[in-house]
């Protein structure tokens, strides 16, 4: 892998979608090239980069990469870039929606996601709720 790639695949995504605020990466030499950093600094997002030999800064995405290409790329092999993307999206969606999580207390990302919002709703309706009283 080269910056030609990455900045290939960083250009193409900000066409694509919308900015993100930080982006994330290892320290691999495709992400501290001059070039691919110039393509965040033009764009004002802020970089964030792992620490040298910390595995465990980005665990938890390492993990989900580790189990989407174990469990469904490689299995699948995939012919066409229609079929990858519609075959990991079904993986992505039970993923988070059906697939329990040990290190979650056995409940789906979207159980755990949407209990953090809920209680923040919860907890702002209380917070004005008390003001007003």
């Amino acid at each position: 892998m080269d910056v030609s790639l990455t900045t290939g695949v960083l250009k193409e995504a900000l066409e694509k979608y919308d900015k993100p605020e930080i982006f994330n990466t290892d320290q691999g030499s495709q992400y501290t090239a001059k070039e691919h950093i110039q393509i965040l600094v033009d764009n004002n997002i802020s970089i964030s980069m792992d620490g040298k030999g910390r595995a465990t800064d980005n665990i938890v995405i390492e993990r989900f990469w580790r189990s989407l290409k174990y469990e469904d790329v490689y299995p699948q092999s995939y012919s066409t870039i229609k079929e990858a993307r519609t075959g990991i999206g079904k993986y992505i969606n039970i993923y988070n929606t059906e697939r329990l999580h040990q290190t979650l207390d056995y409940a789906t990302p979207d159980e755990m996601y949407f209990k953090g919002v809920n209680n923040q709703v919860f907890q702002s309706r209380e917070m004005l709720l008390d003001v007003a009283s």
